[in-house]
């Protein structure tokens, strides 16, 4: 293998203590958002597919405190966490989900569709693994006007077994392009047991086989989690290429609301859920001095009343007029 990363030991980046506390904030927000979104739908407020990342919220925030907003992600149709901890503005986050014209993508994408370049969150995709070669694409751009910006590529355990993974770590490796891989090993793909459905024990040996650094993670600390993603995005500013990272982590929900996770082991569900990597990093930071329990309990309650706001913005937010189905979609739509 042509290079190596080194996050063990000495060599592994610590946050400071602001970026500890703001690694905290993002999954807080992540934790809370996805609480607020399960309730409005419980409430028959809204009618949406919704995705829950709730046990996931380490992965997308220990990564994002290493990017800007020139960096971008591709995402999938379950990624909302990896939106929010990109950045992407709450108040027309919730429009765009709750399909009103104030949204992110006028109403028009929904759910699984929010997008926001600003914010870096440049394309959420609803075809499973193609965030990989869409990510190729625009690291590719990176390359060719040397600037020394990162892309990211999310996907679950089970888009590592479509063709387009295979296909992006090959050019990616091939044209040593600044693209990280980050395969959220939720266990589960959608409704399959990872053992059933994949031949190999770990997502990141498959690395090997193109000539780039592919190494597996607790998804739920902070600190390594952290670590990995600093080494990989350094390597990808430096022109190195591509590294693969496997997050083992545990969604607490099923792959889609409603959905009853039959496939799970009412023992395993119990266990993740009583190592909430959200409650177990805030009593972490408590007990090394890093915040103090008043600290974090306004800093929720400023994001829940963000949330709030948010929430109320998106509802009281006119729906999109007839004429939009029109827009967009033709270069001269003759629609002003």
């Amino acid at each position: 293998m042509a290079s190596t990363l080194h996050i063990t030991g000495s060599n592994a980046a610590v946050p400071d203590a602001a970026t500890q506390i703001e690694i905290y904030r993002r999954m807080s927000l992540i934790a809370q958002n996805d609480e607020a979104s399960r309730k409005i739908i419980r409430s028959g407020r809204l009618m949406m597919p919704y995705y829950s990342g709730r046990g996931q919220e380490v992965i997308p925030s220990a990564i994002s405190v290493n990017l800007d907003d020139s960096d971008q992600i591709c995402t999938i149709y379950r990624g909302i966490h990896d939106m929010l901890a990109k950045g992407v503005p709450l108040r027309v986050l919730w429009a765009e989900i709750a399909g009103r014209v104030t949204g992110t993508c006028k109403g028009k994408g929904g759910p699984m569709h929010i997008t926001h370049p600003a914010s870096g969150a440049i394309l959420t995709t609803g075809i499973v693994g193609s965030s990989m070669p869409i990510a190729n694409g625009l690291a590719w751009s990176y390359k060719l006007d040397k600037s020394r910006r990162v892309a990211i590529a999310y996907f679950g355990d089970g888009a590592s077994n479509i063709g387009a993974f295979h296909e992006s770590l090959n050019l990616a490796s091939l044209w040593k392009l600044p693209v990280v891989f980050v395969c959220q090993n939720n266990r589960f793909a959608e409704h399959t047991r990872y053992e059933n459905g994949t031949s190999v024990d770990q997502v990141s040996k498959r690395a090997a086989g193109y000539n780039m650094p592919g190494f597996t993670v607790d998804g739920n600390d902070p600190f390594a989690m952290y670590a990995a993603a600093n080494a990989a995005i350094a390597r990808a500013r430096d022109g190195e290429g591509p590294t693969l990272i496997e997050a083992m982590t545990f969604r607490f929900h099923g792959h889609v609301f409603g959905d009853d996770d039959f496939y799970m082991t009412k023992q395993e569900k119990a266990e993740a859920l009583a190592k909430d990597p959200v409650a177990g990093f805030r009593g972490r930071l408590i007990a090394a001095g890093t915040a103090t329990e008043a600290s974090l309990t306004a800093l929720e309650a400023e994001i829940a009343a963000q949330i709030q706001d948010a929430v109320e913005f998106a509802l009281s937010s006119e729906m999109p007029p007839l004429e939009e189905l029109l827009r967009d979609v033709y270069a001269d739509s003759g629609v002003a």
